[in-house]
């Protein structure tokens, strides 16, 4: 079959070579690169492989299925659990029913080939239970659409007659040893099928060669993609009822104020992470006029709702007639109800052995006009919960440009909407609170003390900035690196995203003099990780005096512009953020020994971080109790700092009558003056960036929730700089 919007990359040459467990894990790399095939973390793949057994030293034929909780795309080979296909098969003896079926998975570690101790996914029996040797089990939105479209057997049986395909239905089952046993029967009655539409889920396919499987798969695929697209695109602007309201075209001014607004109204249990997405796809869908009752019928693929909830929260405000103002209130009612309709939800269904409800906040939020916004304890999970409500997009688009057909027999129709039919209320409960499912999460490892947080670190491109954005990231934090050296503070983000990936920092340019890049500033945070938390400002000037003596007056008012208006004008735009999220928050300034020892040549510098002491201890009482303002106090930071260039080492070396060899490197003559200032130190050791960021995590964290207006000395113990 000729392909049309898919391609098939299979590397023949690459896989010659190749084991059948790398041919596996190639062909799942292969399927999970392509998000139109499957999820992030959904689906699943598997192959039926004949080893050597560790002890009989016999061939024996082993399931190796994708592990619980991979990801297609990115899965090596020890993701993959292994199981002796024997005792899989005799499992069998041990079902009763599938009242009973949860009781299956406990058996399946008991089945474990070798060491293996990848867990069994939930889906293993879609793969053991089938008798071939490869099988692909993927969500991809165009089958999604037919397994969720109330004629869904009826157009499946159009799809197999006009693409000479040959696709089985099986009715919607949880997905378990059960649905396994479906299939398995199914294919018993039709020997030559090539794969099946799931309901509500999504499609299984099968071959007994891995290549032979992968091409399946893609064609099946490609070819429901042709049958639903052509659908779609005659259906042109009537699609979701047609258009409904107008984007506004000062998107970005609103989404400033909304989304800390909401990030704040959903953070009361846990702090949240935000994506805004406002592609042409989701445009449509939130401006259309039936966007409201689609979304409030829930997805319908597990997959999806599981990353998405059972339901987003569906704005209903005018863009062209409503205020900010109208908006935010409705946001903050529509909130409250989507709170306690969750928590009526749950009562409902909830049973004995139900886990205990979960945040009851939304995260997903549609706003006609203007977009989406996704939610989650990561910038990563906001991103995916994101993507997986536009495949629940894509999945209504597909199913209700059939409308118009009989709906298939045995369909409720109070659930269905234009065609889209959603899983039952019952049935969405059973799978959000499976107990398997919540086995699952608490397989998760526990959230690092930052998780949630952003913080914005001023001066982040050099010395204790740069330091204090990987402690923060290394501790759960997203950070923005700001600095007015943009070359420098791209240079901290690469090392960051080196080490922890490309989704937890970024980068902009910052003027702290200026408010209008401070705004900036605040904003640009805003809408990459959704809010702000924490403000970090280590930027500072020192300028030796004009004539070598003297400070002329334009110089001594730049040096206090930097140092210490900079700062006020950081704490009042992050002050507005908060206040509109109406959270808890932390601002840490960087002072420096030098406010209190009075010393000639540095008088500009000197007196600025002075008015920084007291700076943090009027902002401490301004903006009590939501922000709390604390500082540390280095002595002088001679490692990583950008403010010690060579002729500013010379002049200090000079000054303190330290002998140096002019022609020596710059790190030499920076050693020498920075073995200088530790011995002046009761402790005899130099103040390090890290031995600043420790004292300063320390006040910005919950450990000191009860210390504001305080400001910590890094100084090795300078006497001269006692607090008198």
């Amino acid at each position: 079959m000729k392909l049309k919007y898919l391609q098939d990359n299979w590397n023949h040459e690459f896989v010659k070579n190749l084991s059948e467990p790398e041919i596996l894990k190639y062909r799942s790399n292969l399927l999970g690169s392509d998000l139109r095939i499957t999820n992030f973390g959904g689906g699943n793949t598997s192959s039926k492989i004949l080893e050597q057994d560790p002890i009989s030293l016999k061939a024996e034929e082993v399931l190796w299925v994708k592990g619980s909780g991979g990801d297609l795309g990115s899965i090596q080979i020890d993701g993959f659990a292994r199981l002796y296909m024997s005792k899989f098969i005799d499992l069998e003896n041990h079902y009763k029913g599938v009242k009973y079926e949860d009781e299956m998975v406990n058996l399946y570690p008991l089945c474990a080939f070798g060491l293996s101790t990848k867990p069994a996914s939930i889906d293993t029996p879609l793969h053991g239970l089938v008798p071939y040797k490869h099988v692909d089990h993927l969500h991809p939105d165009w089958a999604t659409a037919l397994a969720a479209a109330a004629n869904g057997q009826r157009l499946l049986k159009q799809f197999n007659k006009q693409f000479k395909k040959n696709l089985i239905w099986i009715p919607w089952q949880r997905p378990g040893y059960h649905l396994g046993k479906m299939i398995q029967s199914a294919i018993k009655s039709n020997p030559k099928a090539e794969g099946a539409i799931l309901a509500s889920h999504g499609l299984i396919t099968w071959a007994n060669d891995q290549y032979a499987c992968y091409r399946n798969t893609i064609e099946i695929i490609d070819a429901l993609g042709q049958f639903v697209l052509s659908k779609v695109k005659s259906k042109g602007n009537k699609l979701f009822g047609g258009q409904k309201y107008k984007q506004i075209k000062n998107r970005n001014v609103i989404l400033n104020e909304i989304i800390p607004f909401i990030r704040g109204r959903i953070s009361n249990e846990e702090l949240m992470i935000g994506q805004f997405t406002g592609s042409k796809k989701v445009v449509r869908f939130v401006n259309s006029k039936n966007g409201k009752k689609l979304a409030y019928q829930g997805t319908s693929c597990p997959d999806h709702f599981l990353r998405t909830k059972i339901r987003p929260l569906f704005i209903d405000w005018d863009p062209q007639r409503d205020s900010i103002e109208k908006l935010k209130k409705i946001i903050s009612k529509g909130i409250i109800d989507y709170r306690k309709n969750y928590a009526q939800y749950y009562n409902k269904y909830k049973e004995k052995d139900s886990p205990k409800m979960r945040n009851a906040n939304p995260k997903i939020v549609l706003i006609p006009g203007v977009g989406m916004l996704s939610f989650g304890k990561n910038k990563k999970e906001a991103r995916i919960s994101g993507e997986f409500f536009v495949n629940a997009i894509n999945v209504m688009e597909g199913a209700t440009a059939f409308e118009g057909g009989r709906y298939d027999l045995g369909v409720d129709k109070k659930n269905v909407v234009n065609n889209y039919l959603a899983l039952p209320t019952n049935e969405a409960f059973r799978i959000e609170y499976w107990a398997l499912e919540e086995a699952k999460l608490k397989r998760q490892p526990p959230e690092p003390e930052m998780a949630g947080k952003v913080a914005v670190v001023v001066g982040g491109g050099s010395g204790v900035g740069r330091e204090f954005a990987k402690k923060l990231v290394k501790e759960g934090a997203h950070v923005v690196i700001a600095d007015l050296n943009l070359k420098a503070a791209v240079e901290t983000d690469n090392q960051i995203k080196e080490v922890f990936g490309d989704e937890v920092s970024d980068t902009t340019q910052v003027n702290i003099t200026d408010r209008k890049s401070v705004m900036d500033l605040m904003n640009f945070t805003i809408n990459k990780f959704g809010g702000i938390d924490i403000l970090i400002n280590t930027a500072a000037i020192f300028l030796p005096p004009d004539n070598g003596k003297f400070y002329k007056d334009d110089t001594w008012n730049k040096i206090l512009q930097i140092n210490i208006t900079g700062n006020n004008i950081l704490a009042e735009e992050f002050a507005k953020k908060i206040e509109l999220q109406k959270t808890e928050a932390d601002i840490l300034f960087t002072s420096s020994a030098n406010a209190v020892v009075p010393k000639s040549g540095s008088e500009p510098y000197d007196v600025s971080k002075s008015a920084v002491n007291h700076l943090i201890r009027e902002l401490a009482i301004r903006y009590a109790p939501a922000i709390r303002v604390n500082g540390v106090s280095p002595a002088t930071v001679v490692e990583g700092s950008s403010m010690f260039p060579r002729d500013r080492v010379i002049a200090s070396l000079n000054k303190y009558k330290i002998k140096f060899n002019k022609n020596d490197d710059t790190s030499i003559l920076l050693k020498k003056l920075a073995d200088f200032y530790s011995k002046r130190t009761l402790t005899h050791r130099s103040v390090r960036p890290i031995d600043v960021v420790e004292a300063g995590y320390f006040l910005i964290n919950q450990k000191s929730n009860r210390i504001t207006g305080h400001i910590i000395p890094v100084d090795g113990g300078l006497h001269e700089a006692f607090l008198r």
